[in-house]
């Protein structure tokens, strides 16, 4: 398995809001108007990051939420399935409930159109024991090493994780991270990210020490050069980029203009020259959603029909 794909699902949203049933443990997001013109500013970064990526030689397949779903975190796809080249299809257990109603079978369809699904795994019957892993959200896969990074939180369980790892073949390297307040950061993607050459993360966030060294020296052993973010950064989403892929196999590495404009000129020319830089304003969805650019991206790494 290669480290990046060029195939990735987005999921339009319908109904976007600051979701009320993820705000205790997301830090991320901030308060602010939940009304059509949100909703309206969210489309219009959604498309607008969408074709920035299309730009860039990414092939983005964009299915739409339902209407009436009440899904206002549909947004961020990569939180309940993550699609392997073997053919196999995870779906999540999700901490909020009405981020659940997120796994619909009609969106596995329009992916089975085009791209072969073999088995597909169902982990969500964690739910109902309080035990949650978030997809790629919880996990920062390092394909190559069949590796996954993940800081515990609320929606990072130890259990689940040895579930889907003991199926995938993987290892994990698990660790704590915490937001400058002192509470565990949600999400791992929040804070890292590992493509195939680079890897960003903010390592003044893990705890102890030792856990961050221990880090720094797998990134290493692992041919890593690490872009290492602060806090300020990181709040900036400069931790929730993502690695992708062109036609031709170069990299991409997406994010949101702001998390773009937050990195230091050297970390800019560092991403520039290592592939092509794809960026779009995100700022309501970043402020709302507590979610950003990588948050959007579930890839695709199934194999294409004939």
């Amino acid at each position: 398995m290669t480290q990046t794909t060029r195939n990735i699902v987005m999921i339009r949203p319908a109904h976007f809001f600051s979701n009320p049933e993820t705000r205790a443990s997301n830090r991320f997001q901030k308060p602010g108007q939940d009304d059509a013109a949100a909703q309206d500013s969210a489309r219009a970064e959604f498309d607008g990051y969408v074709a920035a990526l299309r730009a860039a030689g990414v092939n983005v397949l964009v299915i739409d939420d339902q209407p009436q779903g009440n899904t206002p975190d549909s947004i961020f796809p990569n939180n309940w399935i993550s699609m392997h080249p073997d053919g196999r299809v995870f779906l999540y257990p999700m901490e909020a409930p009405n981020r659940r109603r997120e796994r619909r079978d009609s969106v596995i369809a329009r992916i089975r159109a085009e791209f072969a699904v073999g088995e597909v795994c169902d982990l969500s019957a964690f739910e109902a024991e309080g035990k949650f892993l978030e997809g790629t959200g919880s996990m920062v896969f390092d394909h190559d090493h069949r590796l996954a990074y993940v800081c515990l939180s609320s929606r990072s369980h130890s259990e689940v994780l040895t579930a889907l790892l003991m199926q995938l073949g993987y290892q994990a390297l698990v660790f704590d991270a915490v937001d400058r307040g002192g509470a565990a950061i949600y999400h791992t993607n929040v804070m890292m990210a590992v493509g195939s050459k680079l890897a960003v993360v903010c390592l003044e966030a893990i705890q102890p020490a030792s856990a961050r060294q221990r880090v720094c020296e797998q990134l290493q052993r692992h041919g890593k050069q690490i872009i290492d973010i602060d806090y300020t950064q990181m709040e900036h989403f400069c931790g929730n980029v993502i690695e992708l892929a062109d036609a031709a196999g170069n990299a991409v590495f997406a994010m949101s203009s702001r998390a773009w404009h937050a990195f230091t000129p050297q970390q800019q020319a560092t991403l520039a020259a290592n592939g092509t830089v794809a960026h779009a304003p995100l700022d309501t969805i970043e402020r709302l959603g507590g979610g950003g650019a990588r948050c959007m991206v579930a890839e695709n790494f199934l194999p294409r029909h004939p």
